[in-house]
């Protein structure tokens, strides 16, 4: 199927019927506005990079502030929205830091069950000071959450190689040359995703991510001819991962910005 991807700024158009008939497109808009017109159980899988409650301005947006109330009346209501658009085989990641998680983790057993909460994956960076009053603040937070007890997990698809060779050989004498061949399924610190100045980025969103976390993510919990969705787009990282990997996907920011850049990325994917 054609890829066609809009960039509308009137989230009013964004009917059921075009979401159902076109679901491969990236959207400047409110979320919830746009999540609102979409059909019931109409996604696989959800990532998000959301807003992380800094209380910045970032020249483009404005970030949440670290304020409880705040927090849950912007995240609450897209919440609800999300676990009504995902299917019953669906799996959602949230990723932000340290300043909001216990909030959002509350929030999401509210909506979506603790009984689905599925894991709190590290994402380990090497990047930024270390200062000289407290210890250093070197990672972000990925909170996964099904749907239900049935949902897509392929294992096969995101194993690693095994690290050490005295796991490999001496003091694991069951891991036979096939599992070796094979690799191993990451645990849930990610300390083996690239970070740091020597990283080439995309692009000067200051908030973009490595695309190798979101394609971890994708290729687990999702399969080939899937609908994605990222409702806090940023630079379009999520929808440039799922076009090279034969995904459907949705994207939406409600900064301009995001979506020329994002835009941008797409048409340069061959």
């Amino acid at each position: 199927m054609k890829k066609q991807f809009n960039n509308s700024t009137n989230v009013e158009d964004s009917t059921s019927a075009r979401l159902t008939q076109n679901p491969c497109y990236v959207q400047c808009g409110d979320n919830l506005e746009l999540l609102k017109s979409q059909p019931n159980e109409s996604v696989n899988m959800i990532y998000c990079d959301i807003l992380y409650g800094t209380g910045r301005n970032f020249g483009d947006y404005q970030d949440l502030k670290p304020i409880r109330s705040e927090i849950e009346n912007h995240y609450l209501p897209r919440l609800i929205e999300m676990k009504r658009v995902l299917k019953q085989n669906g799996t959602i990641y949230l990723q932000m830091d340290l300043r909001i998680v216990h909030w959002i983790r509350v929030i999401m057993d509210d909506i979506f069950g603790y009984e689905n909460f599925r894991n709190q994956i590290v994402v380990k960076f090497n990047i930024g000071g270390r200062g000289k009053r407290e210890f250093a603040k070197k990672h972000d937070y990925i909170i996964v959450y099904t749907k239900s007890d049935n949902f897509i997990f392929n294992d096969k698809d995101i194993r690693i190689p095994y690290r050490s060779v005295i796991s490999k050989k001496q003091d694991r004498p069951n891991i036979t040359a096939e599992k070796l061949a094979l690799g191993t399924i990451p645990t849930n610190v990610w300390d083996d995703i690239p970070s740091g100045l020597k990283v080439k980025k995309a692009s000067d969103y200051p908030t973009e991510k490595h695309r190798k976390i979101i394609e971890r993510c994708v290729l687990a919990s999702s399969n080939e001819g899937d609908t994605v969705a990222d409702y806090y787009l940023g630079s379009g990282t999520t929808a440039v991962v799922c076009k090279e990997l034969n995904r459907n996907f949705i994207g939406c920011d409600i900064n301009p910005k995001a979506i020329e850049i994002t835009n941008a990325r797409l048409y340069a994917v061959s």
